[in-house]
C-alpha cells in the first residue's frame, strides 16, 4: 500500500506544485530563493523537480528568465510573463473552486464516518 500511496501522493502534488511555483514568481526569484519561499510555506520541492518545472513553464511562455551577473555568482532569475500572470489568476480561481467542491465532498465523508 505504501507504494500506491506514494504514487497517488506524487500525482496529487504534481499540479499543486505548478500553482505554488507560479504564485511565487510574481516577483523575480532564482532557484534557491524559490525553494526557500516554498519551504517557508510548508511546501517542499527538490531542485531535481523545480528546475525541469521552471524550464517547462518557460517553454510554455508562462515565465521569463534573465541572468544577473552583478554578483560574484551569476544567478538566473525567473518571473511571470504577462501571459503567465493571466494563466496564474485563472488557475488560482479554478483551484479555489475545485478545492471548495472537493472539501464539500470530503466533509460529507467525515460526517458519514461519524454516523
Amino acid at each position: 500500500m505504501s507504494n500506491l500511496m506514494n504514487s497517488l501522493t506524487t500525482e496529487l502534488r504534481r499540479g499543486t506544485l505548478t500553482l505554488a511555483v507560479l504564485s511565487q514568481l510574481r516577483s523575480p526569484q532564482y532557484g534557491y530563493s524559490l525553494v526557500q519561499l516554498l519551504e517557508h510555506s510548508g511546501i517542499t520541492i527538490d531542485q531535481s523537480t523545480l528546475y525541469p518545472l521552471l524550464r517547462r513553464l518557460e517553454k510554455q511562455e508562462l515565465v521569463t528568465s534573465s541572468w544577473d551577473t552583478t554578483e560574484s555568482r551569476p544567478r538566473k532569475y525567473y518571473v511571470l510573463s504577462d501571459y503567465g500572470m493571466e494563466v496564474f489568476v485563472q488557475l488560482k480561481q479554478e483551484w479555489i473552486k475545485n478545492s471548495k467542491e472537493l472539501y464539500g465532498l470530503l466533509k460529507g465523508d467525515e460526517e458519514d464516518e461519524l454516523d
